[in-house]
C-alpha cells in the first residue's frame, strides 16, 4: 500500500483516502463519507450509523459491505487506527445506500467536482497538453526536466483524460 493521503472537502467535512499502489486506486474513508453525506462531525456517531447501515446492508446480502476493507488512517488525534475504507465505485454505492436527500448532492460533488481527485487528475491533463510539454513526446511518457517518467503516478483516470485529449485535441 502507498503512503499517499489526500483530503478533499465536502462542505467543510473531510473525506480522507490513501492511494493504493498495487491495485492503483483510491481508497475512501467510510466514516468520513458518512460524515459527509449526514452533515455530522461527531466520529461516534458517524461510527454508529455505519455499524447500523452495515449491519442492514449485510441482512440485504448488499455487496457493498464486503467491498469494504480497513487501512490505517491518521485520526484526529494524530495516532493511525484502522479505518474502513471504500473504492470509488464503492463510495458511489455508499452515497445511494443513504436515504438522505444530501447523498445526491455530495455524489454529484464526488463524481463530477474539480475539487475530487480524479478533477484534479483532470486539470493536470490539460494543464500538460495546453503548455505543449508533451505534445511532442511519445504517448505515455512525461517528459520533465529531460527525463522521462512513466504513467506509474498518475491515476487511470488521468491517464484516459490525456489519451482522449489527444484524439480530440
Amino acid at each position: 500500500m502507498g503512503n499517499k493521503i489526500s483530503f478533499r472537502f465536502y462542505n467543510d467535512h473531510q473525506v480522507r483516502a490513501i492511494w493504493d499502489e498495487e491495485q492503483s486506486q483510491w481508497w475512501f474513508s467510510v466514516l468520513d463519507v458518512v460524515g459527509a453525506i449526514n452533515d455530522q462531525d461527531d466520529h461516534e456517531k458517524n461510527r454508529n450509523y455505519w455499524k447500523y447501515l452495515k449491519a442492514k446492508l449485510r441482512k440485504e446480502q448488499n455487496e457493498l459491505v464486503s467491498a469494504t476493507t480497513q487501512l490505517k488512517l491518521t485520526a484526529a488525534d494524530g495516532k493511525k487506527y484502522n479505518t474502513d475504507v471504500i473504492s470509488q465505485a464503492g463510495v458511489e454505492k455508499l452515497a445511494k445506500a443513504i436515504p438522505n436527500n444530501q447523498a445526491a448532492d455530495f455524489l454529484d460533488w464526488f463524481t463530477y467536482s474539480d475539487n475530487t481527485i480524479d478533477g484534479q487528475s483532470r486539470k493536470k491533463a490539460y494543464t500538460l497538453w495546453g503548455s505543449n510539454l508533451v505534445a511532442s513526446r511519445d504517448v505515455g511518457k512525461v517528459c520533465i526536466g529531460g527525463m522521462g517518467i512513466g504513467w506509474d503516478g498518475w491515476s487511470p483516470s488521468f491517464q484516459s483524460s490525456l489519451r482522449r485529449w489527444e484524439e480530440t485535441g
